[in-house]
Order: C-alpha cells, then structure tokens, then sequence
C-alpha cells in the first residue's frame, strides 16, 4: 500500500476525529464518545465554531503534559459551560487527551491537555475523551516551561493554529 498524499491519513470515522493542526505538524485525534460522550459533543461543537483557533497552550509540563484551551491564556478561561465528569477506567497514557478541571470533578469546560507521557496518577479523576493516533512528534515540539517552573507556565507560549472535525476539512 503506498501513500499518495503526504497529508494525514483518513480516520476510520471522520466525525469522531480532530484535525490539529501546530506550528511543526497535523495531529489526528480520535475522539472517544464511548467514554465521555458529552465531552466529545462540546469539543466537537467548539472545534466546529473556531473556539480552539489561535488559542495558547498556557501550561506545558516537559514529561507530562501540554494543556490548552482558555481563551484568556492563562488557565483561568473557559467557555462557559460546565460539563458533568464522565470518568472512566481508561488509562492515562502518552497521547491520551483529557479535560482540564478546577477542584470540582464537574467543572471541566473548555481546556483541554495532551500527555506527553503515561500519567496513571490521574486515572479515573479526569475525564478522557480521545487519543493521539497521529502527529505525537509535533505535540512533543510544543514550547514547554522552564525546568523547575511548578505553574508550568510558558514565556511565549505557541499556539493552536485550527482545531477542526476531520469531517468538515476539505
């Protein structure tokens, strides 16, 4: 079998699947609404209207994590919607993509991380709602904070170019 475009692969179910798009590649992300069905519903009805476009990722975690998704860009944003967890026993693991969330498990809205590496600390108290399936190389390029900065806060953090449902990419 031989790759005609040098252009991501088709998703096995392009509704279920995101189109990232960062400053060093395209990303594909398979949603999961088995597990976190009114997640994947937000984010995809937020990818759909360009909430996601332009957005910072405010705190990147070398080893860990790069979190996005706050309009104010600096992890205190949202969109305004609160969604009920909707945990699972799937495992954190590198690429697992999961919601952000104050102290109350119901309080994830809009932000969003990427695991850089297996994280099975957070196991069954943050909500997983898709996997990294391709691109995982250019999520490791996204700019990260200072060795020993605990806020993982980033000195010019890079950017979200487009978020979109593969579905609607033309």
């Amino acid at each position: 079998m031989t790759m005609e475009s040098a252009g991501p692969a088709a998703a096995a179910d392009p509704e279920n699947t995101l189109v990232l798009e960062l400053k060093d590649g395209t990303v594909l992300i398979e949603l999961r609404p088995d597990l976190a069905p009114k997640h994947v519903e937000r984010i995809k009805e937020l990818a759909r209207e360009g909430f996601y476009d332009g957005l910072l990722f405010h705190r990147v975690i070398d080893g860990f994590m790069a979190q996005t998704g706050d309009p104010r860009g600096d992890g205190t944003g949202g969109s305004g919607q609160k969604l009920p967890a909707e945990f699972s026993d799937e495992p954190f693991v590198r690429g697992t993509v999961g919601m952000a969330r104050a102290q109350s498990p119901n309080s994830g809205d809009s932000q969003f991380f990427i695991m850089f590496a297996d994280g099975s600390f957070l196991n069954g108290q943050y909500t997983v709602w898709g996997q990294v399936v391709e691109g995982m190389e250019a999520v490791d390029k996204i700019k990260k904070a200072p060795a020993g900065r605990q806020s993982g806060a980033v000195d010019d953090p890079d950017k979200i170019v487009s978020l979109k449902v593969q579905a609607d990419v033309k």
